[in-house]
């Protein structure tokens, strides 16, 4: 494994998935640039948060139908009404359901469950956000 910076990364990356929380550090974090370097073929997955992303230059990238395109979230949460996204054959849009199939709703629900007990019982919380990480998390 080698740490690369996100040029690089896009450049020699088959499939870029975008895991990054919502940050003014890292609004549109991937843009015209990043996508431009991405080899012909390759795909782009956004299930993290529609700000990461500069949509008008991942729409213009994806019209050329060099790169595909996983799309779970978007800016706006819901795209409007004529937006390309809906219609380019190389772009599969899903309603922000990314993490929410299966049996991850259910394991969620009884962790929040689980949380509340320990509170209750002055027991330490095993997933307590702590103020340092605040400006990292989304």
């Amino acid at each position: 494994m080698e740490l690369v910076d996100l040029d690089t990364l896009m450049a020699r990356s088959d499939v870029v998935s975008i895991h990054a929380p919502s940050l003014p550090s890292t609004r549109a974090m991937i843009g015209a640039r990043q996508l431009k370097l991405m080899k012909d073929g390759a795909a782009f997955i956004n299930t993290a948060q529609g700000a990461l992303i500069d949509e008008a230059a991942l729409i213009a990238e994806l019209r050329t139908g060099r790169i595909h395109a996983v799309i779970d979230v978007t800016d706006p949460e819901i795209p409007s009404d004529g937006s390309p996204f809906y219609d380019l054959p190389n772009v599969f849009l899903t309603p922000h359901v990314a993490g929410a199939v299966g049996t991850e709703r259910l394991r969620l629900g009884q962790m929040a469950i689980e949380e509340i007990e320990r509170f209750v019982a002055g027991v330490p919380l095993e997933f307590a956000v702590v103020p340092e990480a605040l400006e990292r998390l989304a």
